[in-house]
């Protein structure tokens, strides 16, 4: 697909290569614009690298990196940067390096310097306890990127109900047949609760219109005291 969109408009900075535009993505309306057809990043994963890349330490020093439920495009420029120290883990999938469910994560306290868990707290039965065993492994001073869909209108309230069981009615509720809440303005407070601090980031709506960050997405960073 990429020789159809060659061209010189767009830049995956994660993987280098540019297009005409990115491929659209999206199970219901797909999103112009939205995923590389190189490395298969989306606009999220072109957030978080350019985040990495410019407000933190992360591609300069070798740090333990937790990275829950591992993005294809990430693994490979990950583990050459951090090595060993560079720790995949999934309740499932068979590329990560470890099995484990996020609500006892099987590392001890203050391990970890960085943990990634993008696009996974909507999947789980208890955000909270995810979040707190997040906190758990990292090492004072350590942070976490957790990043979550927010599907418009946003509620003010994250809204949950256990009771809701069928795929479809889930879909009605929560935005996606395998989600299991429906994130609200109230995310940071969330993330407080585990005992994080909360930092809230527009740093999207500083990137150049080059790299497909259409939606200015914040994004939500969980810091250990």
């Amino acid at each position: 697909m990429g020789i159809f969109y060659m061209g010189n408009q767009v830049e995956c900075p994660i993987c280098g290569n540019h297009y005409r535009k990115f491929l659209p993505y999206g199970r219901i309306n797909p999103r112009p614009n939205a995923l590389c057809p190189s490395c298969l990043s989306l606009e999220r994963h072109r957030l978080i690298w350019l985040y990495l890349k410019e407000k933190t330490n992360f591609f300069s020093t070798q740090l333990n990196v937790l990275h829950i439920a591992p993005e294809h495009c990430f693994m490979k420029p990950f583990e050459k940067q951090h090595g060993n120290k560079y720790i995949t883990a999934d309740i499932e999938s068979p590329l990560a390096k470890v099995k484990m469910d996020i609500h006892e994560i099987p590392f001890p306290e203050n391990h970890f310097d960085v943990v990634l868990c993008n696009h996974v707290l909507e999947h789980v039965q208890d955000d909270i306890k995810a979040m707190s065993e997040i906190k758990r492994v990292l090492k004072p001073g350590g942070w976490s990127i957790m990043q979550v869909p927010f599907f418009s209108p946003v509620p003010d309230v994250t809204i949950e109900d256990s009771t809701i069981t069928d795929p479809r009615e889930r879909e009605k509720a929560f935005g996606q047949d395998d989600h299991v809440r429906l994130f609200g303005k109230d995310y940071s407070k969330r993330i407080e609760r585990a005992g994080l601090k909360a930092v809230e980031d527009d740093f999207a709506k500083t990137q150049p219109a080059r790299y497909g960050l259409q939606n200015a997405e914040i994004l939500y960073k969980g810091v250990k005291a």
